[in-house]
């Protein structure tokens, strides 16, 4: 699993949704979380955290900069670009989630999802993580 002090930044335009996903990482013992309400904010928080976050939970349809475009700026920014990238989504079209790999997301979980589901997906990202290196 991430070291617990690993910083999460967590997205979602709905501020409910974005303090469910910050409960579960809290009871998986993590500490450090940052949230914003849509891409374009999460991209400045991203490009402002010190220490930097390791990991990313966001959410795909939202105002602004919705999960994929946030997802794709990552991906295409060096500083990011290896950051571990999961999204919740309501959206479980085969299409979109084709779309979301080729984007390079590390993983999905489909809304509603439960804290063992995301415990599972989270922990699935950091063993991708951890034997990719």
């Amino acid at each position: 699993m991430f070291n617990p002090e690993t910083k999460i930044l967590v997205v979602d335009d709905m501020l409910t949704m974005r303090k469910i996903v910050i409960k579960i990482c809290k009871e998986l013992g993590f500490s450090s979380l940052v949230e914003a309400e849509d891409g374009a904010k999460a991209l400045a928080v991203l490009q402002e955290a010190n220490p930097p976050v390791g990991l990313i939970i966001s959410d795909w349809n939202m105002p602004n900069v919705s999960g994929l475009d946030f997802l794709k700026r990552v991906r295409s920014d060096a500083r990011f670009s290896k950051v571990p990238f999961i999204m919740v989504t309501a959206e479980s079209e085969q299409g979109q989630v084709i779309e979301a790999i080729k984007a390079g997301v590390s993983n999905y979980v489909v809304k509603p999802f439960t804290s063992d589901q995301m415990k599972e997906k989270i922990e699935a990202v950091h063993k991708k993580l951890v034997g990719g290196k």
